[in-house]
């Protein structure tokens, strides 16, 4: 009864059409009622003990980097480098919104700001190019969510935070698991641009590639930083999206002077906006989290699930094949707040080191991104690229379908997550 009341308020809030913030709050309190606790003092004491985090500075700071870097040139080099490497090759176009993708992934960690810069930069060039505009469309939306598995990530912060992982392992297990993301749909893309007819651009000469890299180097040294000074133990992952973002600043207004005062205000007034809405979400979940501890949820769940607790690799599929369903109807933040608390307790009764588990969860949490029919990336793309949403869905399935391989690869050899993580994390 319990768990029916909390998910059917917040299904039905959300149902007519009340955002997911002010959802999770009302869910909050028809549990509070049916527990015999409400009081409203309480109600408001979870919303700003959610939100007052040290780990959760990082997400403000890394919204701030990625915006700095899409309008302070950052972003636009690292795609001319992409060009001037794989540009050449059969389907290169694709080649280089992937490679451009991994590459700025590792500069801001946000699935949204990639995605709109990519779709801006590149998906004219591909449809100029010959390219299925739908096709592409799909490509860059697939490549867009690398960003919340190769570290820094913001995906990783909100999930460490909400499970209290180590939000730095966290970091150092996603590098591998996001370039094998990136290396699957490059698959796939292979797959697709070959039996395209469309001629190659001319192979970039050496002086071209020496230019391409000597502007680009300034940004490539931003993953470089934050992740040295994540395994040397120089700074916190809070640390490390305070020194992104001051460091994007520094290269966008003195290095590469693209970015004037007048342009940093609106930068930092798109980066609160977005994160006073992962914020309130944050501070909104918590509600839940704390109302689900007190009700027992997660011991409901686990003798729910007690016959894939002797079996971590069924227990792991089936959680993943839950993520999933709930991923095509809810968002990435909403969905690790409200269903890191309740999934937790359960890894952990079945002896799942929680690190892998976050990296598995996080990375079917950004599939979600691009999953109809809310896919936010998916939206993103669409609205850049004036396009409808069913082109951009029927552009993204062999993508997305090559992803889901690449989860469910790691879910049965959890070895690629793990040796990895014990290699970086020394």
């Amino acid at each position: 009864m319990t768990v029916f009341i909390f998910l059917g308020s917040l299904l039905a809030a959300m149902a007519l059409g009340i955002p997911i913030a002010y959802s999770l709050l009302l869910s909050g309190v028809a549990l509070m009622y049916h527990l015999d606790l409400f009081d409203a003092q309480i109600l408001a004491q979870n919303v700003v003990n959610g939100a007052d985090s040290f780990p959760l500075l990082a997400v403000p700071f890394f919204m701030l980097a990625g915006e700095i870097m899409n309008v302070g040139g950052l972003s636009k080099r690292i795609v001319n480098l992409a060009l001037t490497l794989v540009g050449h090759r059969r389907g290169g176009l694709g080649f280089v919104a992937i490679l451009a993708a991994c590459l700025l992934a590792a500069l801001s960690g946000s699935a949204v700001a990639d995605t709109a810069a990519l779709a801006a930069l590149l998906l004219p060039m591909m449809v100029r190019a010959g390219h299925d505009k739908a096709r592409a469309a799909g490509l860059i939306a697939s490549a867009g969510i690398i960003a919340p598995v190769i570290p820094p990530s913001i995906g990783f912060v909100i999930f460490g935070v909400a499970a209290n992982v180590s939000i730095s392992k966290l970091f150092l297990a996603g590098i591998v698991p996001g370039i094998m993301l990136g290396l699957g749909i490059a698959v796939a893309w292979w797959w697709v641009a070959k039996r395209e007819n469309i001629q190659p651009a001319p192979k970039a000469t050496g002086a071209e590639r020496a230019k391409a890299f000597k502007e680009s180097l300034w940004a490539l040294f931003l993953p470089v930083i934050v992740l040295v000074g994540l395994k040397m133990g120089v700074f916190t992952p809070t640390e490390a999206a305070v020194v992104a973002a001051v460091y994007a600043l520094f290269v966008a207004m003195v290095v590469y002077r693209e970015m004037n005062f007048a342009q940093l205000y609106r930068v930092f007034v798109s980066a609160a906006k977005t994160t006073a809405v992962i914020m309130f979400l944050v501070a909104a979940a918590m509600v839940s989290a704390w109302l689900i501890t007190v009700a027992d949820l997660p011991s409901k769940l686990i003798s729910l699930l007690e016959p894939f607790m002797g079996n971590q690799t069924l227990l792991l599929i089936a959680i993943m094949v839950l993520v999933m369903a709930v991923g095509t109807a809810m968002d990435m933040t909403p969905t690790i707040l409200i269903l890191t608390p309740v999934l937790m307790p359960v890894v952990k009764a079945a002896g799942i080191d929680p690190v892998y588990f976050g990296v598995l969860f996080i990375i079917n949490n950004a599939i979600g991104l691009i999953t109809p029919p809310v896919g936010t990336v998916l939206n993103v793309v669409a609205g850049v690229g004036k396009m409808k949403m069913d082109e951009v869905t029927r552009g993204v399935l062999p993508f997305m379908t090559a992803q889901f391989i690449v989860m469910f690869l790691l879910v049965f050899f959890p070895s690629i997550v793990l040796v990895p993580m014990r290699w970086f994390a020394g």
